[in-house]
């Protein structure tokens, strides 16, 4: 079962859309999901989503339980403190970890190895045991700080994903952009999606 756990980071940049996204493609791909939320994280759901998180960790795993019908004890949420759940350790955490969306600030402090809080450690957890980590920052412009840290994080093996859409699918909604990014996001991760047709997969449009 170790191979469907991942932990989902969420934090304060703007991009709430994705986060629910992915979380939603994940309980459909039956993955067992450690969600850790910061607080500012909670102040942009409710801006961009209208959506008020509990604050107790066992309420909110309940909330999103129920939000989108995953089976009981499919979602777990952490504390930013809860220095013993499985995502702080190497020998229980999952491999696998996603970042979305992902401020500056959490940016700088993973390429730094600050582990503050639980998002940071466990970020620090996936990189030290060679697992999977894919940080979605959501940023512009990006400073030469912001650049720096990408950089040195990228050539530790993370995976930047910056939530950037593309057009050539002809998105006709703001859900349509939403999925690009998220079915990038689960490319990489080795999950089948079908939100986007990939590349050259597309029904063609031209006329002969």
């Amino acid at each position: 079962m170790t191979e469907k756990r991942i932990t989902l980071a969420i934090t304060g940049a703007s991009g709430a859309p994705y986060a629910m996204r992915l979380l939603e493609c994940l309980v459909k791909a039956d993955y067992e999901v450690f969600v850790l939320i910061s607080s500012a994280a909670k102040v942009v759901f409710a801006t961009e989503e209208d959506l008020k998180i509990p604050a107790r960790p066992d309420a909110a795993a309940a909330f999103f339980t129920q939000h989108f019908a995953a089976r009981e004890g499919q979602i777990r949420v952490c504390g930013k403190e809860e220095w013993f759940a499985p995502v702080a350790s190497g020998s229980a955490a999952p491999k696998k970890m996603v970042v979305c969306p992902c401020s500056t600030g959490t940016l700088s402090a993973i390429a730094t190895g600050a582990s503050d809080n639980l998002i940071e450690r466990s970020a620090d957890v996936v990189m030290k045991e060679r697992g999977q980590l894919i940080l979605v920052p959501r940023e512009m412009p990006l400073s030469s700080i912001h650049l720096e840290n990408m950089l040195k994080l990228s050539q530790m093996g993370v995976t930047i994903m910056p939530a950037a859409p593309g057009f050539y699918h002809q998105p006709t909604t703001i859900s349509d952009l939403v999925d690009f990014v998220v079915a990038r996001i689960l490319d990489h991760l080795g999950l089948d999606q079908s939100l986007i047709a990939r590349w050259g997969y597309q029904p063609s449009t031209t006329k002969d």
